[in-house]
């Protein structure tokens, strides 16, 4: 049950700001492996599921940064877009730009978290049933 409750807290968190949904989905299905004494999900694919989950959120950091920094934005907006590029004393376009650059590469982080959290949920699954066989 608790497995269970973390694996959709985790997949809510891909949407919902503010909850960590890798890291949540990972412990729900680390809590799944558990309870059956990991005989089925062994240590060696938990520790691929735990990395896949911590490169979500090198991947959402990597596309906003990206994102901002493809529209033209300064260093220090890459960081934080369009406050970044008004304190670097840009134009308010350039700002604008940052801005557009930054929300682009966050809808293109969250399309490669899904994918990833997908590819986390499917090799488990497929962990499960091999050993079963």
């Amino acid at each position: 049950m608790l497995a269970l409750l973390f694996s959709l807290a985790g997949l809510a968190g891909l949407v919902i700001p503010g909850l960590p949904g890798a890291l949540m989905l990972f412990a729900g299905l680390f809590a799944a492996a558990w309870a059956e004494d990991f005989l089925f999900v062994g240590w060696w694919m938990l520790t691929v599921l735990g990395s896949m989950a911590l490169l979500t959120y090198l991947l959402e950091f990597a596309a906003t940064a990206l994102g901002a920094g493809r529209f033209g934005a300064s260093k220090r907006a890459i960081i934080g877009a369009v406050i970044g590029e008004l304190t670097a004393w840009r134009s308010l376009r350039a700002a604008g730009r940052a801005g557009l650059g930054g929300t682009l590469g966050v809808a293109i982080g969250a399309a490669a978290k899904l994918a990833v959290v997908v590819s986390m949920i499917g090799l488990f699954v497929l962990a499960r049933l091999w050993s079963v066989v």
